[in-house]
């Protein structure tokens, strides 16, 4: 079921790169021809502005909604449990006394 998702997840995010990348900059639809027309006359240039505005909206909510489905998917299959208590051995507790007398060793001259 993931790794199905993951695909849909990934074949949107190039439909998105594709719709992103066939809309002018000015919002002109297409980038065909200065003129009347875009696609063969098809529709106009407006018109095609919209439909593409449309289509990148409907695949960016489809990524999302992919993308919180993974992200629910994810976090199923994860433990739950806290690092610390995932640990073996658990560190002994020492004091600051013992950190003390290993750090300053008073039979080692300071200076000569």
């Amino acid at each position: 079921m993931e790794s199905v998702l993951l695909v849909i997840h990934l074949i949107v995010a190039l439909v998105i790169i594709l719709l992103v990348l066939l809309q002018r900059s000015e919002g002109g639809g297409l980038g065909i021809g200065g003129g009347g027309g875009g696609l063969g006359n098809l529709a106009t240039a407006h018109g095609a502005a919209n439909m593409l505005t449309r289509a990148t909206a409907i695949a960016a909510g489809c990524f999302f909604i992919t993308s919180l489905l993974l992200g629910i998917l994810a976090s199923r299959g994860s433990n739950t449990q806290s690092v610390l208590d995932a640990l073996d051995n658990p560190v002994a507790a020492v004091s600051a006394e013992q950190v003390v007398e290993e750090v300053v060793d008073p039979k080692v001259p300071i200076s000569e």
